[in-house]
């Protein structure tokens, strides 16, 4: 198992990203989703009584996703699954500013791949040492990863002029461009999204490949995510939950529409 604790440090507050994130899910959603394959949105209602972080949050929007995946997961996986095993299952429930994703896959897997994301959205730059309140146990594995959206490199194919934080101003707030190494240091607001990610994949030989496999799918996930987030601030910025939720209901149904029908699209796995 390998446990690391992603944190995105963006010029936002709180507030405005729990709108932000939904927003750029949808977006990203239908980006991915064609051909036969993309993203199921099988539940997305309210929970309540579901203790998380300690009991310390029990409310909020429970969603139930199946990723149809084929083409996205790397090759040597694809080579040991059956037909029809490559499909993901997300459960989440956010409980904002909090928020626990697990994906499986009981198809084919089962209990021997798990990946558990729990977020906490805090505002403040990234250096807070224990906002997850681990074990002294899992401190000690635990590895801290600071994702720079504006500085860190990207693969050429990831990369977007249009969501490059260097080259974006917002017209609505002012905030941007991103530039030089310290602008963490210079932003107001700020927040940070710590992501605790751990990554399980019991099969003999290939747990630790196919783990690290994982982590740097996930680093990747975050920074292009994030990217986006801020460079699509002017398309959010302003929108209330009630308007989140009408874009959900319609993404729902344009999801089903784009999967049946077109071809595959979105982001492949690295090296194919």
């Amino acid at each position: 198992m390998i446990i690391k604790e992603y944190r995105v440090t963006l010029p936002l507050t709180v507030e405005e990203y729990q709108v932000a994130q939904l927003y750029c899910v949808a977006e990203v959603s239908k980006n991915e989703t064609g051909g036969g394959e993309g993203i199921e949105v099988i539940k997305n209602e309210p929970f309540k009584d579901h203790p998380l972080l300690g009991g310390k949050y029990s409310s909020g929007q429970y969603t139930y996703k199946i990723y149809h995946l084929a083409s996205k997961v790397p090759a040597f996986i694809r080579l040991l699954a059956p037909k029809g095993s490559l499909e993901v299952h997300e459960e989440a429930w956010n409980a904002y500013p909090y928020c626990r994703t697990v994906l499986t896959n009981p198809g084919y897997m089962k209990d021997n791949f798990v990946i558990c994301i729990e977020s906490l959205h805090v505002p403040d730059a990234g250096e807070q040492y224990n906002v997850h309140e681990l074990s002294p146990e899992k401190l000690k594995n635990r590895e801290v990863v600071h994702i720079d959206i504006a500085n860190d490199p990207l693969p050429t194919a990831d990369y977007k002029p249009e969501t490059d934080p260097t080259k974006f101003k917002s017209k609505k707030t002012g905030r941007g461009p991103l530039v030089g190494p310290s602008w963490k240091n210079e932003i107001n607001p700020v927040m940070t999204c710590y992501k605790l990610v751990t990554a399980e994949f019991k099969w003999f030989g290939l747990q630790s490949k196919v783990e690290n496999v994982i982590h740097k799918s996930e680093r990747r996930l975050f920074t292009i995510f994030h990217r986006q987030v801020f460079c699509s601030m002017d398309d959010w910025f302003g929108m209330t939950m009630a308007d989140i939720r009408a874009i959900e209901e319609r993404t729902k149904e344009e999801l089903e529409r784009l999967r049946r029908e077109g071809e595959v699209r979105g982001m492949r796995a690295e090296n194919e």
